[in-house]
């Protein structure tokens, strides 16, 4: 079984390794996003998506936020498995919030992309 995902610079092509440029460009000038852990960090293609990202020893994930334009934290809930940027995960959050499982509520409250205060609003 072939891996997913790798750290060996050769699986890179032309453009892959233009955006690890690029994430590496992102950490001198603004360092890692403020939850992500400077413990073994390296740079990680997706095979599949085509993705770059800075990934750690607790396997977060940093990537590029193209609504932004700057190195973001990558989430992915709990139990729905849904992935995004903190933008993105309050969208989803936004648009769901009736079918969202407590368990993903609980985590999009601790990493602070929603407050405690909104869903107790919105369950009374």
């Amino acid at each position: 079984m072939e891996n997913i995902t790798t750290t060996n610079f050769a699986d890179f092509d032309w453009r892959e390794r233009k955006l690890a440029c690029e994430l590496l460009q992102a950490s001198i000038d603004n360092g890692f996003p403020k939850d992500f852990w400077d413990d073994n960090v390296n740079i990680m293609l997706n095979k599949n998506s085509g993705n770059v990202f800075f990934t750690n020893a607790d396997y977060q994930v940093a990537m590029i936020n193209p609504d932004t334009g700057k190195l973001e934290s990558f989430y992915y809930l709990p139990y729905s498995g849904e992935e995004g940027f903190a933008n993105e995960l309050k969208e989803y959050y936004e648009e769901n919030k009736g079918d969202i499982d407590t368990e993903d509520i609980e985590y999009l409250v601790d990493i602070g992309i929603i407050s405690e205060d909104a869903v107790n609003d919105e369950e009374e």
